[in-house]
């Protein structure tokens, strides 16, 4: 909106009055003159006080902006990192996986391998039995070696049985029972390496069930078939006895005579010798 000024033409009296109004109103226009510089002074200090805010404000816009920046800055880093550890996780997911399908694989193969094991193992166990029943088998018919009264052989796992049987009733003083087992051995193993300890022993059971003839018959064979075993100087000297408790001195002194001259230096010599004195 513009001002329109109008200029009016006032008469001299009325221009005489004006002059001595403004005339009487001079004070006040230099009082007025007087507070704009004051409130010059006040706008001044104000402008400088909101220049200082502004720039204070700019300040710290521009640091609120650095903030910001940093801020974003960080909030990038941040989700980089958040980048990079979603991809480790899906990578150790990866991984586990393939671990748990390799668990898997192992746990299947080791029940494979266990019942395979089991397989084994019961295999490996019939086996043994086999060996075992085999072995068993074999032990009663393989040879032994055996050294009795000075000699070596080799007789089977029965033979020795049956042995060992007739002269453990032997031991126990069962005369007789002892006696047929002997038999009974020298029937089912004639060529058997125990037959001149057989011999002597059966003679022996025979003597102490007072078969004196049987006795004297069984000593004489050993002594015939064996002439150099251990055995055959005391079975001369049982032979002897036999002859003396069957009243046949003169056969006893001779068996005696024979003993001493063929096997001299053994102990039934020396016996035979003193026995040899009590028959004169």
């Amino acid at each position: 909106m513009r001002a329109t000024i109008r200029f009016v033409r006032f008469s001299r009296p009325l221009m005489g009055a004006a002059a001595l109004a403004v005339s009487a109103l001079w004070p006040l226009q230099a009082q007025a003159f007087l507070s704009d510089d004051e409130a010059r002074k006040a706008i001044l200090d104000l402008r400088q006080k909101v220049e200082v805010n502004r720039r204070a404000a700019e300040a710290a816009t521009a640091d609120g902006r650095e903030a910001q920046a940093a801020s974003r800055r960080s909030l990038l880093e941040l989700a980089a990192q958040i980048d990079q550890l979603r991809a480790e996780l899906a990578r150790l997911r990866g991984q586990n996986e393939q671990l748990a399908r390799e668990v898997a694989e192992v746990v299947r193969q080791r029940g494979q391998n266990e019942q395979l094991a089991r397989e084994l193992s019961e295999l490996q166990r019939q086996q043994k039995d086999v060996q075992s029943g085999i072995d068993q088998r074999l032990r009663q018919v393989e040879p032994l070696d055996v050294e009795l009264d000075g000699q070596d052989f080799s007789v089977v796992p029965a033979e020795k049985r049956e042995f060992d049987a007739a002269m453990e009733t032997l031991r126990r003083a069962e005369f007789e029972p002892a006696a047929n087992a002997f038999r009974a051995f020298l029937r089912r193993y004639p060529e058997s390496g125990y037959t001149p300890s057989t011999l002597y022993w059966l003679g022996n059971a025979q003597y102490a069930s007072r078969a004196y003839k049987e006795s004297m018959e069984t000593h004489r064979r050993l002594v015939t078939q064996y002439p150099v075993h251990l055995r055959t100087p005391e079975a001369m000297l049982a032979m002897a006895n036999s002859q003396v408790e069957l009243k046949d001195s003169k056969s006893a002194r001779r068996t005696l005579e024979d003993l001493v001259k063929g096997y001299p230096t053994s102990e039934a010599a020396a016996a035979a010798r003193e026995r040899l004195t009590r028959l004169r």
